[in-house]
């Protein structure tokens, strides 16, 4: 009996203790006295505890160490409270060095468990997400993902990614229909066809950021890809939303076509520049004047940054429209503001932009790519056009 005794009075054996007393003794931070150590041994671990702050987690807390015991728990507490302390430039730490444990290669001190509970989709709030509208939650997080241009951070965010990504998706699907009314040679394309995805290709690029900060699509006869002039969406925020088309740096033998019908009938790309809605949406208003218009379509960003510096092989450099024959791009476009994009409104302001290119885009076609018809009447013109010119000469002798 003296014996077993003995035995409930004594101290309970070292292997009785839990891994995670164990861990806590093995700490790179030593406690500040030996009392708080023996206090930390002989106070028992709460089970549930772990369980319970995982459960509570609030989403505002993302990256917050949660205690696995007693002792941890009071020094997390205790650490709340201490002024902080400057930063030890390790990683997973901010300048002011608060944990960013989200990040790849944060360190924890031993003994502690870390429960990241990924960020839920922001709120609706007082706007509600529709299919003709874009929200401005789509917008909010282009603007986070400029901010935080990284994997591991977009992997935390994926529930806004998706919400946004949807919001778009839903938001082309009704651009569609109106873009299809206004030009019938467009298709009713699934929207897999048309959008472009988020990722950047760095291959051959400086700049290593992982992602686009905007979502974009565009819409040709056939879709995203091929050799048709195209329109083209991108909602971006701070003022980088943009709507456009036509052909950037075609093939050899697109752009040799249209350099051949500008030198042959410079009338026709004259004619469509002159038209109203072009004039208006792209080239500030100006008046309906060749000089004008000419000049404002060949100062367009994407058209003059690929131009020619001299005249191209096969034409001379006095030609009276050297302006246009030295592109190597055919667009047009216009930026639009964050309220002109976001809520309603936004849908039928970019129809209408797009519907004042109808008869850009279909110039541009008719050239590169022309239809059996077309093509018939561009070979009659030809020849009518020649034998102008054998009559004109003949009366001449």
């Amino acid at each position: 009996m003296a014996r077993s005794s003995s035995k409930r009075a004594a101290p309970e054996p070292p292997s009785r203790q839990s891994k995670r007393a164990k861990a806590a003794r093995k700490s790179y931070a030593e406690p500040e006295s030996d009392d708080g150590a023996d206090d930390a041994m002989n106070q028992k671990p709460q089970k549930n505890r772990s369980t319970r702050e995982e459960s509570d987690f609030d989403d505002d807390e993302v990256g917050e160490a949660v205690p696995t015991s007693e002792s941890d728990a009071e020094g997390s507490d205790s650490e709340a409270n201490d002024p902080p302390t400057k930063s030890t430039g390790s990683r997973g730490r901010t300048k002011s060095g608060k944990a960013e444990l989200w990040r790849d290669g944060a360190k924890l001190e031993l003994g502690k468990q870390v429960v990241i509970k990924k960020p839920k989709a922001r709120e609706a709030g007082n706007v509600a997400y529709t299919d003709e509208t874009i929200h401005p939650n789509t917008m909010l997080f282009l603007e986070d993902l400029r901010n935080h241009n990284e994997r591991q951070w977009l992997k935390a965010h994926d529930a806004d990614y998706r919400t946004s990504l949807q919001d778009f998706t839903s938001f082309l699907e009704k651009l569609t229909d109106r873009i299809s009314e206004v030009d019938t040679t467009i298709p009713e394309l699934p929207v897999k066809d048309i959008i472009f995805r988020i990722y950047r290709d760095v291959r051959f690029s400086k700049d290593q950021t992982p992602y686009k900060t905007h979502f974009s699509a565009a819409w040709s006869r056939t879709g995203k890809k091929g050799p048709y002039a195209a329109y083209y969406v991108q909602i971006e925020p701070g003022g980088g939303s943009f709507v456009g088309g036509g052909l950037w740096q075609p093939e050899a033998g697109a752009l040799s076509a249209l350099r051949r019908d500008i030198d042959r009938r410079p009338q026709r790309i004259k004619q469509v520049l002159n038209d109203a809605g072009m004039r208006q949406c792209f080239f500030g208003g100006v008046g309906a004047n060749d000089k004008k218009t000419v000049k404002a379509f060949v100062g367009q960003s994407m058209n003059s940054s690929t131009a020619l510096k001299k005249h191209p092989k096969g034409y001379d450099a006095s030609h009276k429209d050297i302006e246009l024959l030295r592109l190597r791009s055919f667009t047009v476009g216009a930026k639009l503001g964050d309220d002109e994009v976001v809520g309603a409104g936004g849908l039928d302001r970019i129809a209408r932009v797009i519907s004042s290119m109808v008869p850009f885009i279909s110039y541009l076609n008719g050239v590169v790519m022309p239809d059996e018809e077309s093509s018939g009447s561009s070979e009659d013109e030809s020849e009518e056009d020649e034998d102008e010119d054998e009559d004109g000469s003949a009366s001449v002798e």
